[in-house]
C-alpha cells in the first residue's frame, strides 16, 4: 500500500538514469528543488526489480537505457508496473522519435522527458505526474493519437509479400505491440520467459531489428501499408477496364480516400505522399484539395 508523505506538498522522487554518474548528477540537481525529496538508485535494473515495494516513492524517474542496453528501461518499467500498478513513472529519452515515444507510454510511463528539453521543466513534469496528469507536449500527443487511430492489427511481410513469422512469433509480436512485458506475454501464451526471449531474438533476426522500439516501428509501418494496399485492391476489383492514365487517376483518388478515412485530419502533404507512387509515369495530375 502506498503511504502519503508527512508533508503533502513534497514529491518523493526515485532516480535511476543510464549510468551511476548520470544518476548522481541528476539527483543532486533535483535536490535543489525544495519540494522534491530525491533518492537515487545508481545500480541499474537489478536494484529496481529487487525492490519489494515503492511505498516511499511518488514518482520514478527512469532512463530508457539501463545496464548499457538501449530500451532496457522500457522492459524494466513493464515488469515494475506488472507488480506495482499504481507506480507513476517519468521516462528519460535520448530521442523523441515516434516509435520511442509510443514504446515509453506502452511501457507504462505517465510522462516523458527528453534530454534535449530544458532542465527547468523537469521539476514541473514530476509534480504534474504526481498529481495524476500526463506529461507530453502537443507533438507527442499527436503521435499517440495517430497510433490509436491506426490500431494494432498487424501482419509482418517482406517486400515480396511472403510471411516472415510463424503464428507463435506473430502472437509474441502482438504482445509487444500491446505493450506487454516478457513476463505478461509468457503468462498469456503459457510459455516461460526464457522461451519468449528466444522468440524475440528470432523475430529480431528475421526482421533485421535489434530492439522492441525498432520492432514497434516496423509493425506500425506495415500496418499503414496494409491498410492502404487493401483499400486499393478492393477498389480495383470493382473498376471496369480503363486506360493506364484512368487507372492511375482512380488509384490515386482511392489512396486519398483511404488515407482520409483512417486519418480524418490528414494534411495535404500526407495525401500527396500516399499517392505519388501510384501515378503513371509522366502523369502530371495536380493534388485535389
Amino acid at each position: 500500500m502506498r503511504h502519503q508523505p508527512a508533508n503533502s506538498g513534497v514529491v518523493r522522487v526515485l532516480v535511476s538514469d543510464d549510468t551511476r554518474v548520470h544518476t548522481e548528477l541528476l539527483a543532486d540537481a533535483l535536490k535543489r528543488e525544495r519540494d522534491l525529496r530525491v533518492t537515487s538508485l545508481p545500480s541499474g535494473s537489478a536494484d529496481l526489480l529487487a525492490r519489494a515495494d515503492f511505498c516511499d516513492t511518488d514518482v520514478l524517474l527512469i532512463s530508457s537505457n539501463l545496464d548499457a542496453r538501449p530500451g532496457q528501461g522500457f522492459e524494466v518499467l513493464r515488469d515494475l508496473r506488472a507488480l506495482h500498478r499504481d507506480l507513476k513513472a517519468v521516462v528519460i529519452l535520448d530521442t523523441t522519435e515516434g516509435p520511442t515515444i509510443l514504446e515509453a507510454f506502452k511501457a507504462g510511463a505517465r510522462g516523458i522527458f527528453s534530454k534535449n528539453d530544458s532542465f527547468e521543466t523537469l521539476g514541473k513534469c514530476l509534480r504534474k505526474v504526481n498529481e495524476g496528469q500526463i506529461w507530453a507536449n502537443g507533438e507527442q500527443i499527436s503521435i499517440l493519437v495517430d497510433a490509436l487511430a491506426c490500431g494494432h492489427d498487424i501482419r509482418a511481410v517482406d517486400a515480396k509479400g511472403l510471411n516472415l513469422l510463424s503464428n507463435r512469433e506473430m502472437q509474441v509480436v502482438r504482445g509487444v505491440a500491446q505493450g506487454f512485458s516478457n513476463r505478461e506475454i509468457a503468462e498469456r501464451l503459457q510459455l516461460s520467459q526464457h522461451t519468449v526471449k528466444n522468440f524475440l531474438f528470432r523475430i529480431f533476426d528475421k526482421l533485421g531489428v535489434s530492439s522492441r522500439v525498432e520492432l514497434l516501428f516496423i509493425t506500425l509501418s506495415q500496418e499503414r501499408h496494409s491498410v492502404l494496399s487493401k483499400g486499393i485492391s478492393q477498389r480495383n476489383q470493382e473498376l471496369p477496364k480503363t486506360s493506364t492514365t484512368d487507372q492511375g487517376f482512380e488509384a490515386e483518388q482511392l489512396a486519398k480516400e483511404t488515407v482520409r478515412k483512417n486519418r480524418p485530419a490528414a494534411t495535404k502533404r500526407e495525401l500527396q505522399d500516399a499517392t505519388t507512387s501510384l501515378r503513371p509515369r509522366g502523369a502530371g495530375l495536380g493534388l485535389v484539395s
